[in-house]
C-alpha cells in the first residue's frame, strides 16, 4: 500500500474550471486536480525550474516531478482525444499571501480571502497601519491595487497572478 502523498501548496485563483472541445466527444472527461493545475502554471507558464516549483509548491522535487507528468498526459490525452477537462479536486492547501508594507518594511502573512479574510485592499500594515503595502510572491513584488480590479475581477492583492 503506498503512502498518501503531501499536500501542494497552491494560489487560489483559478480562471476556468472546464475546457470542453467543440462538438461532441465520446470519450469520458479528464479529471484535472488543482495542484496538478498549479504544477503546469509554475513550470510551464511561470518558467521556474523544478527545484523552484517544488519549493513553492511545498512538496519534493521527485513528487513535483510526478505531480507535472501526471498533469501532462492528462492534459495531452485530452487534446489529442477531444476530451472535456474538468479542473476540480485534489490533495493541496492555499498557500497565505505575504505583504511587504511600504512604509516601514514590515513583512506578515495574510490568509486567503476564500478562508474568511479579508481582501488585500482592506488590509493594512500590522506594525504601522499604513495601507500601502506590495504583495510578495516567490520574491517578486506585486503593487496591490487599492480597490481597483484586475482582468479576472479581483482586487490586486486576492490571487489573480499574473
Amino acid at each position: 500500500m503506498s503512502r498518501r502523498r503531501c499536500c501542494g501548496q497552491i494560489n487560489e485563483g483559478i480562471v476556468g474550471q472546464t475546457f470542453i472541445p467543440q462538438g461532441r466527444s465520446r470519450w469520458p472527461e479528464v479529471f484535472v486536480q488543482l495542484e496538478e493545475l498549479e504544477a503546469i502554471r509554475l513550470k510551464d507558464k511561470v518558467g521556474l525550474d523544478q527545484v523552484e516549483c517544488a519549493a513553492s509548491m511545498g512538496v519534493s522535487r521527485a513528487t513535483f516531478q510526478r505531480i507535472l507528468g501526471g498533469a501532462r498526459t492528462k492534459i495531452a490525452t485530452a487534446l489529442v482525444e477531444g476530451r472535456s477537462i474538468i479542473i476540480r479536486g485534489g490533495n493541496y492547501t492555499i498557500k497565505n499571501r505575504v505583504f511587504e508594507c511600504v512604509g516601514c518594511g514590515h513583512v506578515w502573512e495574510v490568509e486567503p480571502c476564500t478562508t474568511g479574510g479579508k481582501h488585500g485592499y482592506e488590509i493594512a500594515c500590522p506594525k504601522c497601519g499604513s495601507m500601502k503595502k506590495m504583495k510578495l510572491d516567490n520574491g517578486l513584488r506585486h503593487t496591490c491595487s487599492g480597490g481597483q480590479q484586475d482582468a479576472h475581477g479581483q482586487g490586486g492583492c486576492c490571487g489573480g497572478n499574473s
